[in-house]
């Protein structure tokens, strides 16, 4: 699995985003953050309940300059049926079939053929900035991830459970 440091891979790949197929390419996107989560499969027990948490919380996430895409192993079509099932999804479900871009991230699970339940943050210049592995049976906090990108972009020393408003002195500016 990359680390906080690495360059992000970039991918260029057909998605469903908002009732219709497109494509979407890392290079192309302009937000000073991105957040890429990868997950199992579409269709499933687990990964509806992150999907639609992380679409409820989308404009947070756009308003903290963040671009919000999923990624699994299935196709474009699978992901724009999901999506009309789950009542819509508002940001790209980007279609990693054969689960290259999950490999090159290294969160691909070779035995089940699909991607883990992962997080990644990229700062502007692509960077990782936040990694996060899950296992496949345990669902990933969105509000989590909302925290974490605001604590990144304050640029400051963020404890645990910090939250955005927080001060801290002089003295509190030690790991």
């Amino acid at each position: 699995m990359l680390n906080p440091g690495d360059t992000a891979p970039p991918f260029d790949l057909p998605c469903s985003v908002e009732d219709r197929i497109d494509r979407i390419a890392l290079a192309k996107i302009r937000t000073e953050m991105v957040v890429l989560f990868f997950y199992p499969r579409d269709f499933s027990f687990i990964c509806p309940t992150e999907v639609t948490g992380f679409n409820q919380e989308r404009q947070q996430f756009a308003d903290e300059n963040a671009t919000l895409i999923g990624a699994s192993v299935d196709s474009a079509e699978s992901h724009l049926r999901w999506a009309r099932e789950l009542g819509g999804i508002g940001y790209p479900l980007l279609a990693d079939e054969g689960g290259a871009v999950a490999r090159a991230y290294g969160v691909y699970e070779e035995k089940e053929r699909v991607a883990m339940r992962a997080t990644f943050i990229l700062d502007g210049d692509r960077k990782i900035v936040y990694a996060l592995a899950s296992p496949i049976n345990v669902g990933r906090s969105v509000s989590e991830t909302l925290r974490v990108v605001r604590a990144i972009r304050t640029g400051q020393l963020c404890p645990a459970e910090w939250k955005p408003g927080t001060k801290f002195g002089p003295s509190d500016r030690h790991f």
